[in-house]
């Protein structure tokens, strides 16, 4: 084990779009855990990426408090526990949860504890794309905030996205038709012929609006939005009676340097009697095994399928945070930065 640790700490909080210089790089000393005391000492293998991190950066507010300045940037990711005083963690063994942007990240007893021990034969990769967070929002999110019915026309905003195109393919595995909306024509055609989405839209090229009028003439009854911004407001203008706005993310605003004005239509909230939820995916953390059950024997069967966009090396964390939010990745981005031992 190496005696170095090295981390990437938040050095400023971004203003606009977040770049490498929001982080700086920092080399410490390795932490020595005390194993009378039960501490936990992790090797990180995979970081993953999501637009949710933008966010923890902003000094307000939030689901979980903000990462402070100087500190190593939160991340979802998976590690292997390299010594431990904890009996629910042995050494050697494949841990997911909330790590961060170091290579050894030491926990107390007590913190081990909001880990998760993969299963036996999980690749690591895998954790965190088809059965990471990004599915269970998608999977709870459709089915426990949306409610969709066999028939119903449902509509993805960030269609192509690692959570989006999971929605998309539970949607149709319970009925529906459903509608994709995505930022480029390679995007779109993915979506139909891997993740059989009836309709798609190409946002940068097509007016989302008068595509919806023309693809969902009885409107829409369920909207799963990532994106927030003219594509909200367009989902809303077509939603139909008593529907439901499932609120997941708002991409398009997360790098605004000051408010962007919300959707123009909200009347039509009530006007509809139209329903619009937000959720986080933390809150079904105590339904994982639920999660695991379904979701896992869909994907098993080949009926889900995803992608994985895996950059590797430690010297280049940031810029694949920036990867993200340049539309460069193909379905979950990740990065690697070492194999289990």
């Amino acid at each position: 084990m190496s005696t170095i640790n090295r981390q990437w700490i938040l050095k400023q909080r971004p203003s606009g779009f977040v770049d490498q210089d929001t982080f700086e790089y920092r080399e410490s000393d390795c932490p020595q855990p005390n194993i009378d005391a039960g501490e936990v000492l992790i090797k990180t293998l995979y970081l993953s990426f999501d637009p949710a991190m933008r966010g923890w950066m902003d000094d307000k507010p939030s689901y979980l408090p903000p990462v402070g300045i100087g500190e190593p940037m939160r991340a979802s990711g998976v590690g292997q526990v390299i010594a431990s005083g904890h009996p629910g963690f042995p050494k050697g063994s494949l841990i997911t949860g909330l790590l961060s942007w170091q290579e050894y990240i030491l926990l107390d007893s007590t913190s081990a504890e909001q880990l998760h021990i993969l299963p036996e034969g999980t690749e690591p990769s895998m954790a965190l794309s088809a059965f990471g967070g990004t599915s269970m929002t998608a999977y709870f999110g459709l089915l426990d905030v949306g409610q969709p019915k066999a028939g119903d026309t449902v509509l993805v905003s960030g269609a192509a996205g690692a959570t989006g195109s999971v929605v998309c393919q539970i949607a149709k595995l319970k009925g529906c038709k459903v509608i994709g909306i995505a930022g480029a024509a390679d995007k779109c055609a993915w979506l139909k012929t891997e993740c059989g989405v009836d309709e798609t839209i190409d946002y940068s090229n097509e007016d989302v609006a008068a595509k919806l009028a023309e693809l969902a003439p009885l409107g829409i009854n369920v909207f799963f939005d990532n994106v927030g911004g003219s594509i909200l407001e367009a989902g809303i203008e077509h939603m139909a009676e008593h529907s439901s706005i499932v609120l997941c993310g708002s991409i398009s605003a997360y790098n605004d340097t000051e408010h962007s004005p919300g959707p123009s239509n909200l009347m039509l909230l009530i006007a509809r009697r139209i329903r619009m939820q937000g959720f986080i995916m933390l809150d079904y953390l105590s339904r994982i095994d639920e999660f695991n059950a379904e979701f896992g024997s869909w994907f098993m069967e080949g009926k889900i399928k995803t992608q994985e966009d895996i950059q590797e090396g430690f010297d280049n964390i940031p810029t694949t945070l920036v990867r993200l939010f340049t539309g460069k990745n193909k379905g979950k981005q990740l990065l690697k930065l070492a194999e289990p031992q």
